[in-house]
């Protein structure tokens, strides 16, 4: 089994460094922090950090670690929640000896000396699932409510296709383990005016076509306009999420060099369109990227031609 292997690999190391992708979400964090107190509280001497990309909306679940590039020498670098290596948020992993990939997405790039790539809702239910294998693993109340919010997160709140039993025995595990289901939902829930007044905004400007592809474009002029942050644009991604008749939507972001697409369905697999454009995910949430918006209409024409196939 690929988890033995996995934590013996990590007795092995004295120093682990836990990574992370680009805009890191829930799920990223969540798998990070989470496994980082597995760790820390199984093996006490341990140097082990966390790199990567921070989050204003996730920052009650704590910081990442700031270390420099001499750390990562003869360091283990664990590789979470990441499909392909060039969306790792810190791309010093090159400087360790060794990586491990723990994945949960569809397999899009074979990296790491080790790699778990498990079908299952979230990369945080992979590394939670590891003390429930392995009952000497321990872990405390932060990074119990680090994976909790990991698996709420990727999975719409135990609401999206991936959920089977075996995620919430999980999940019953860590509240058991200290996760505070309301605590992190009252965390979760919170949300400030401007976001309030850009989903009003994006509710009244988004598109359709007559296949059924439902989208609305958020700009960096549209970001700063309503002061918000690029987390709290990409949220906006279920407003027009599941209208009757439009079961593939998207949110087209504007960042410095690209425009990145939240690409979501309730009924086509959208990850191969998704391969088309620069990536991937999974066969109902997945990610990509456009040079610019004159590529959005391209776009559309692409989700219908799948919507016609689907239709058949």
């Amino acid at each position: 089994m690929i988890q033995n292997k996995i934590l013996k690999k990590i007795k092995e190391y004295d120093t682990i460094i836990i990574h992370g992708h680009i805009r890191p979400d829930g799920d990223c964090l969540g798998s990070q922090l989470g496994l980082k107190s597995i760790i820390k509280n199984t093996y006490k001497n341990k140097n082990v950090y966390v790199v990567g990309g921070k989050s204003e909306y996730l920052s009650f679940l704590g910081d990442v670690d700031q270390i420099d590039d001499q750390a990562f020498e003869g360091a283990l670098s664990i590789i979470v929640d990441t499909a392909n290596l060039d969306r790792v948020s810190d791309q010093r992993y090159n400087l360790s000896k060794e990586i491990i990939k723990i994945d949960h997405h569809i397999p899009v790039e074979d990296y790491g000396n080790y790699a778990w790539v498990g079908q299952v809702s979230s990369a945080s239910e992979m590394v939670a699932s590891l003390l429930l294998d392995f009952p000497k693993l321990k872990i405390d109340e932060a990074g119990a409510t680090a994976l909790y919010t990991g698996m709420v997160t990727d999975t719409g709140r135990f609401r999206f296709s991936g959920v089977n039993s075996n995620t919430m025995k999980t999940a019953g595990m860590l509240i058991d383990k200290g996760a505070n289901p309301s605590e992190i939902d009252g965390y979760l829930s919170k949300e400030s005016l401007n976001v309030i007044r850009l989903k009003g905004y994006v509710l009244s400007n988004f598109k359709m076509t007559k296949e059924g592809f439902a989208y609305a474009t958020i700009s960096k002029d549209i970001k700063e306009q309503f002061m918000v942050s690029d987390e709290d644009a990409s949220s906006m991604v279920s407003v027009i999420g599941n209208i009757e008749g439009f079961p593939v939507w998207a949110l087209f972001i504007e960042y410095d060099n690209e425009i990145r697409i939240r690409l979501r369905s309730n009924g086509p697999k959208i990850d191969q369109l998704a391969n088309k454009y620069n990536g991937g995910g999974h066969a109902l949430a997945s990610g990509a990227s456009i040079a610019s918006f004159d590529d959005v209409e391209v776009f559309a024409l692409d989700v219908d031609d799948l919507l016609k196939e689907w239709k058949k």
